[in-house]
């Protein structure tokens, strides 16, 4: 294994703990590259506590690339979205992540985070994003909410779409 898959594991490593001053130290005084992968070919970015913004943040400020795709196309929007994380999703929209790449089934993390339920996502995330958007299989994000009966984000996703009408009408 070579210097920078060792560095790339002791960054993932750190980055999945949640352990902030580790990945500092890291990046910061062993000169890591943010964007270094591990053996299983994953940046600390794609695989961290999704829940950690210092983490997040730390990465990034550090020239983390916002929006890696893995294997899946997910981006770390995508694992954030469906997570539920809406403080780490504002720290990588701050760093330009951008929130209409589409995943390996032609998702945007709107759709993931409307398929879980996380109703501050979407709203945070429908700004930005396309809520008319349809994935491969021709589902948009309310389509996805109604079949996991995500009742509160069905409700809001309707109400945007009455408003978009009245728009168009006018």
């Amino acid at each position: 294994m070579g210097k920078n898959v060792l560095d790339g594991d002791k960054l993932t490593k750190a980055a999945v703990r949640g352990d902030w001053q580790e990945v500092k130290r890291l990046l910061v005084e062993e000169k890591v590259n943010a964007n270094a992968v591990n053996k299983y070919d994953q940046t600390a970015l794609q695989v961290m506590m999704l829940g950690s913004t210092l983490v997040a943040e730390e990465l990034l400020k550090n020239g983390a690339k916002p929006n890696a795709q893995d294997k899946w196309g997910f981006t770390p929007a995508h694992d954030v979205a469906r997570s539920g994380f809406l403080d780490t999703m504002m720290v990588l929209t701050k760093y330009k992540a951008d929130v209409n790449i589409k995943d390996a089934t032609g998702s945007l993390p709107i759709h993931l985070a409307a398929q879980e339920g996380y109703l501050d996502l979407v709203q945070y995330l429908a700004p930005m994003s396309s809520i008319l958007h349809k994935n491969s299989s021709g589902q948009t994000p309310l389509d996805l909410a109604r079949a996991s009966n995500r009742t509160g984000v069905v409700a809001w996703l309707e109400q945007q779409l009455q408003a978009m009408e009245t728009q168009t009408l006018h």
